[in-house]
């Protein structure tokens, strides 16, 4: 296919928020809230961690505004890096974000999307495997989750109307079925349960599958809070993926920063009523106890009867493709300016005739088809929590840099409630980066040896670099 020099602009302000709200509704909302009502053991710090996620969520939002205006090209948080620290701290984001961060997530979605479309299709089953030599095995989720992810790229290398028209589509159905799913919950809510949950809704505690109740310490209901947000984090992210795709937005100084806090907050206050709605239909136990953590399953079922687990699986099946049709078109432009700055693999730095990086895509979903068969995506997306604040922070680190360093810079929107917002933000990722390493190491320590990989990888790439120019 011939190649294009640059890209179209041909999002609009609904099209960039669309991609922010459904890139960040995937399969998390439906399933989270189980470990942190375990973690938790209360309605009230059930909804409490979802509100500080959705007030963090969207404090970043605002501050990743003021860069957006900036630097209203391709690439978002690999480009804010760069211009806010250097091409190295920029280039061990974009290492992560391709070898877990993005990839292992798409995998994630894909398999969630698999294992859903079960309900309706037993075939494709986790447990129906089509392949099994011992030490591998494929079953027919993790193929029908690479078949997905290789027809949405495959769609989005045809152009950037294709994927908008897919993304905004999908998008507005699931927001519309959350909203109905809320509606329907809060119609069918059944005052004793209400009561119940929301009497000493304050009292934190552990709360176990089978129902013992174990009472916190200080120090422990910090790290139990600290872990119970791994869940809302991960089912929050993914929302700057709009900034990625800066070169295809119309009036993208504008259009950016107002998608991102619109798509941030949709989906924060979605997330909010759907919680309110699990209080209002389940006793907590039953939603700590969730078979799978499938708490929507268990919900549907109490709404809607037995036609509830075709409901949710069909509206898991819409959000999760959604979701990966979001994820895959903006995780490529990425790459795209990773290798026209000399640190990717040459070919994803150019565009198609359609006026995308299809070369770009195709590297991504071989990557993300890659986790789907290792099986080991989901538990390293528990692990890389901490480092994806980290780089939150460091983003938002880069505003204050940047207003010292380049205070004549156009800013044609700025961070709002500057400095304080940005501030306590930094303040409360910190605190969450420091409890996870204190109390679960386990959620630090893999996604920070990948990140720190990158570093020699880095300077094998510039001294490979500086031997072809010599």
């Amino acid at each position: 296919m011939s190649t294009t020099a640059s890209f179209k602009p041909s999002l609009s302000l609904l099209d960039a928020t669309m991609i922010v709200a459904g890139s960040m509704i995937g399969s998390g909302i439906f399933i989270v809230s189980a470990d942190i009502t375990r973690n938790m053991g209360s309605a009230g710090w059930l909804m409490l961690v979802w509100i500080i996620t959705g007030f963090m969520t969207i404090t970043a939002a605002l501050s990743y505004g003021e860069l957006s205006g900036m630097f209203p090209k391709a690439g978002g948080q690999y480009v804010y890096l760069k211009e806010g620290w250097n091409p190295l701290i920029a280039f061990l984001y974009g290492w992560s974000f391709f070898s877990v961060i993005q990839t292992a997530t798409i995998a994630a979605v894909g398999v969630a999307f698999a294992k859903f479309t079960a309900y309706i299709f037993p075939f494709f089953s986790e447990d129906n495997k089509l392949l099994d030599i011992g030490f591998f095995s494929i079953s027919a989720a993790q193929l029908l989750a690479i078949a997905v992810i290789a027809l949405l790229t495959l769609i989005n290398t045809r152009g950037v109307r294709e994927g908008k028209i897919l993304q905004t589509t999908f998008t507005l159905t699931k927001i519309i079925s959350l909203a109905g799913l809320v509606v329907f919950g809060l119609l069918a809510a059944k005052p004793e349960v209400w009561q119940a949950n929301w009497t000493n809704a304050w009292d934190m505690h552990g709360l176990a599958t089978d129902g013992t109740i174990t009472d916190y310490t200080t120090i422990m209901a910090f790290a139990a809070v600290a872990a119970a947000m791994v869940g809302s984090i991960f089912s929050s992210d993914a929302w700057h993926g709009v900034a990625f795709v800066a070169g295809e937005i119309k009036n993208p100084k504008r259009n950016i920063g107002l998608s991102l806090f619109l798509g941030t907050l949709i989906v924060t206050v979605v997330y909010t009523f759907t919680n309110i709605m699990y209080t209002a239909v389940l006793p907590l136990q039953e939603i700590a106890s969730a078979e799978n953590d499938r708490v929507a399953v268990v919900a549907s079922h109490v709404i809607f009867g037995q036609a509830g687990t075709t409901i949710i699986a069909i509206m898991i099946m819409i959000s999760t493709f959604g979701c990966n049709n979001g994820l895959i078109l903006a995780g490529a432009r990425v790459y795209y300016t990773m290798a026209r700055d000399g640190l990717f693999f040459t070919k994803a730095g150019t565009l198609n005739a359609a006026a995308v990086p299809s070369f770009a895509l195709w590297i991504q979903c071989l990557l993300a088809s890659a986790w789907c068969l290792s099986g080991k995506y989901g538990d390293l997306l528990d692990m890389i929590s901490f480092v994806v604040v980290g780089f939150y922070m460091l983003t938002i680190v880069g505003i204050f840099r940047l207003r010292r360093t380049r205070p004549d810079m156009e800013r044609p929107y700025k961070a709002f409630g500057y400095p304080v917002l940005p501030a306590i933000y930094i303040l409360m990722g910190c605190t969450f980066c420091i409890l996870l390493i204190i109390f679960k190491p386990k959620f630090t320590w893999p996604g920070l040896i990948i990140t720190l990989i990158g570093i020699p990888v880095y300077y094998a790439v510039m001294a490979a670099s500086a031997k072809k120019k010599g």
